[in-house]
């Protein structure tokens, strides 16, 4: 039949057969078809040896129609897809890769699953489309620079409510810190660098985004205005006296690098989690120091230049004291102060009218007046008013219409008496 003398040929291979055609007809050496063809001369004598026995179908390679020796066995197939299903449901391909050899000792590349996983219909193969934006080199020193946000996530998969991972990423290596939070606020920012400070050092430049915590919406004041300076969250003012430099990026993508490290951490660190039973913010806190460094070991890259630009905190500077929320209050005159619904006594005499409320990252709370701590306690109850006495109340005579009998008679007497007054006048005269 017709269709037996069909040979399937891929495009390279028919490409071979008409240079072969060539070198059997004469009208090409097998020197210059092994240049053309990038075969060597004695490739080129096989093939032209296994076409003079088989015909054209000789330029068919030997392995076409067998199976692969490294092909992997039906059941690894059913193994892996059925702990993808049970088990690691939701993880990209690398990263079910990495945890099928850790946890289950299955060696297989992350290619092979993600074929797997799609001939399974358990993956959906995608393409992101990116917006062209302009590259920035990377910083040449390490603390240099970092980028500082806040994630809200689910970071428990329903667990517990959501809650907020604050991240910090050197520019330069990709190194990272973080801790959780149930709340992206100035506490939570203040508290994450100081710790960062007590591991790593005072950083140059912090670049963050242009939330309230960290860029202060209020418009300048008129000392502003005079002074060229713009009003400062308790954050940036507080960066502002460790010496570091503020940088506010004007859109997600100028800070892309923690932007990806997010989508990164609530892909891996989510799953990681969740393969561990992880349900609270403080579990988290502790395992989220065991996975960082394995994270940095693995991902972080060497900076440029081997300096290390962190500064060490000096000595005689108290962290509290600046990392706190600092809010100033009137003194009334029996020495109490009003802050945040509640009252507080002073108990020691001081002459000023304004004090100085320091809200600490540990949920301390500070009544100072120039640097110096006020001793003070909270008033829970406070004193009944005393009732003032009922005065008695002056009983006024009662005032008569302008039509009442007695303002009628005044009236005509009133003009009686104006009368006589005329005629006695004319008299006289």
């Amino acid at each position: 039949m017709a269709e037996r003398d069909i040979i399937a040929m891929s495009q390279k291979e028919l490409k071979r057969l008409h240079v072969i055609h060539k070198v059997v007809e004469g009208a090409l050496t097998q020197v210059r078809a092994a240049e053309i063809i990038s075969l060597s001369e004695r490739q080129i004598r096989r093939i032209v040896k296994r076409i003079g026995v088989e015909g054209d179908r000789g330029i068919q390679h030997r392995s076409r129609g067998k199976e692969s020796n490294r092909k992997r066995p039906g059941k690894l197939v059913e193994r892996v897809t059925r702990l993808y299903r049970k088990k690691y449901q939701g993880f990209g391909p690398t990263l079910t890769a990495e945890k099928l050899l850790e946890l289950d000792g299955i060696a297989i590349s992350k290619e092979t699953v993600r074929r797997w996983l799609i001939e399974t219909g358990q993956w959906q193969k995608g393409r992101k489309v990116r917006t062209h934006r302009q590259w920035r080199e990377r910083k040449d020193f390490l603390g240099e620079m970092l980028q500082l946000d806040g994630s809200h996530h689910d970071w428990f998969e329903g667990r517990r409510p959501k809650c907020v991972l604050m991240a910090y990423i050197d520019d330069a290596t990709s190194r990272v810190y973080g801790r959780f939070y149930e709340y992206e606020g100035t506490i939570p920012a203040m508290d994450s660098f100081k710790r960062y400070i007590r591991k790593y050092g005072i950083a140059m430049s912090v670049y963050m985004d242009k939330h309230t915590t960290y860029k202060s919406p209020a418009e300048p004041s008129i000392e502003d205005e005079i002074n060229g300076t713009m009003p400062l969250s308790e954050f940036g003012r507080a960066l502002t006296e460790l010496g570091v430099n503020m940088i506010h990026a004007h859109s997600p993508q100028a800070k892309g690098r923690i932007e990806r490290l997010f989508n990164t951490l609530q892909d891996r660190l989510v799953k990681e989690m969740t393969l561990r039973g992880i349900n609270t913010i403080e579990e988290a806190n502790r395992y989220l120091d065991t996975y960082l460094s394995v994270h940095n070991k693995r991902f972080a890259i060497k900076a440029k230049e081997q300096e290390d630009l962190h500064r060490e905190v000096p000595i005689g500077l108290n962290l509290d004291k600046i990392l706190c929320i600092r809010t100033k209050r009137a003194l009334r005159n029996d020495f109490t102060i009003a802050h945040n619904s509640k009252l507080y006594q002073i108990e020691k005499g001081v002459r000023t009218k304004e004090v100085t409320v320091q809200e600490r990252v540990d949920g301390s709370m500070l009544i100072t007046f120039n640097d110096v701590r006020l001793p003070f306690r909270e008033i829970t109850t406070r004193p009944e008013k005393q009732q003032k006495p009922a005065h008695t109340r002056r009983h006024r005579k009662p005032t008569p219409s302008s039509d009442h009998p007695w303002n009628k008679w005044n009236s005509q007497l009133f003009r009686q008496m104006r009368g006589q007054g005329k005629r006695s006048m004319v008299a006289a005269t």
